[in-house]
């Protein structure tokens, strides 16, 4: 079994934001009568299990990847105390009687080097760990560790398709009180990523700032302007200054609905990056929906400069380029993805099938093209049900062939 076990005691600068936190605390105004006490003993607690089996056959490998993970979630949230709270949440991942496979960057021993790679470590994980202060609907502030999830996830997200989630250390406000806009910022002092603070990869020390403006221009269209400053100590190639626009419409007409995206970011490198590049990002998609039916046509750039491609070392990457996951980075020569999309609501599932095209931004070589498919239902009104499938066919190295299988059933009790 997998040894890798993640700290749960945090580091130096989760204790320090926690104890500034409790200092705040201790001198807030008098407000209601709920007594500190009383809101730390009459909160909501809820506990979340995921299992998940796993099947990877990827050319290259002398085995196929069989994982079964059980993950265990508790977590705990104060009543409102003076317009303070605090929310803690702990995460048990462990391995259920098939162990065959890489868990990846050094949290599996030598002798799983022969599976692909399903990136689930065994071990604990003390997942959020918060204070918040809220002011009526307009101001939210939040210190410690925290889940952080930006517009689609396709710069800053939590990974949550993976067993153990990225969360972030540091301060975030965000602020609602204008008419139709909304500004978030956070300044992150370390990422906690899926592998664990039990290795290097999975533990990223930063100097990171987040800010992301959202307004609402109408009803049916709304414009986010966002710069993403990551500073990355334990990782200088992830240190990028992103700036970018993305707008958002919908258009209802006779026969759907129909919804629409672009977007644009320029990206360059930033702070101890050792390689020097300039370069941007480019996406045009649009859904058609009616009743029971969906259908949507997408194209994503992510382009490259100086043998460099553009970055998302903070993004949910599952999320985007294909289920299989052979573009989790950017290739040197960029990236060009075209996609179809078509969805279909049945007798209590939800389907839906994606097919890609994959190429490269700058030469334009052909990478290969995937075909996914997933089915979703929830049975007996508490327990979820997905089956999902994706199929990369490669067309030129270093890609391989690679099929993968997922059935995942979730189940939440109380708040979780």
């Amino acid at each position: 079994m997998n040894d890798c076990r993640r700290g749960n005691h945090g580091n130096g600068a989760l204790a320090l934001l926690t104890g500034f936190a409790l200092a705040i605390a201790g001198h807030a105004p008098a407000a209601d009568g709920t007594g500190l006490a009383e809101a730390i003993a009459g909160g909501e607690a809820g506990v979340e299990l995921r299992y998940r089996y796993e099947f990877v056959d990827q050319d290259g490998f002398d085995e196929n990847a069989n994982a079964s993970t059980l993950r265990l979630r508790l977590n705990y949230e104060t009543r409102d105390w003076r317009g303070f709270s605090a929310f803690a949440e702990f995460d048990q991942v462990m391995e259920v009687l098939l162990d065959e496979f890489n868990s990846g960057s050094g949290t599996s021993t030598g002798d799983r080097d022969q599976y692909p790679v399903v990136a689930d470590p065994n071990g604990s994980d003390l997942n959020q760990f918060y204070f918040q202060y809220s002011q009526g609907a307009d101001w939210l502030a939040r210190l410690g560790r925290q889940r952080i999830l930006l517009d689609d996830q396709r710069y800053v997200g939590g990974v949550g398709w993976r067993q153990n989630e990225q969360t972030y250390d540091g301060l975030s406000f965000t602020y609602a009180g204008f008419e139709r806009a909304r500004v978030f910022y956070s300044y992150v002092a370390n990422v906690n990523r899926i592998f664990g603070s039990g290795v290097p990869a999975g533990d990223h020390e930063q100097n990171t700032h987040l800010l992301n403006v959202k307004t609402e221009l109408t009803d049916q269209v709304g414009l986010v302007g966002y710069a993403y400053l990551i500073d990355n100590d334990d990782a200088p190639a992830f240190s990028t200054d992103t700036f970018g626009l993305r707008g958002t419409g919908a258009l209802n007409l006779d026969f759907g609905r129909l919804a629409l995206l672009g977007e644009y970011a320029v990206q360059s490198d930033a702070a101890n990056n050792p390689a020097s590049f300039d370069t941007d990002y480019f996406r045009l998609q649009a859904d058609w929906s009616r009743d029971a039916f969906s259908a949507g046509l997408g194209f994503e750039a992510l382009g490259s400069d100086n043998g460099q491609g553009f970055r998302t070392p903070l993004a949910t990457l599952h999320a985007f380029n294909g289920w299989a996951d052979q573009f989790l980075a950017t290739p040197g020569a960029g990236l060009e993805d075209l996609y179809l999309k078509a969805g279909y609501d049945v007798g209590g599932w939800k389907l839906q099938a994606v097919y890609h095209e994959f190429s490269a931004q700058s030469g334009g070589q052909d990478f290969g093209s995937e075909l996914d498919f997933a089915a979703s239902t929830t049975l007996g009104g508490r327990y979820k049900l997905l089956l999902k499938a994706a199929r990369f066919s490669a067309d030129a190295a270093p890609f391989e062939d690679t099929t993968k299988i997922w059935i995942m059933v979730t189940t939440s009790f109380g708040d979780s």
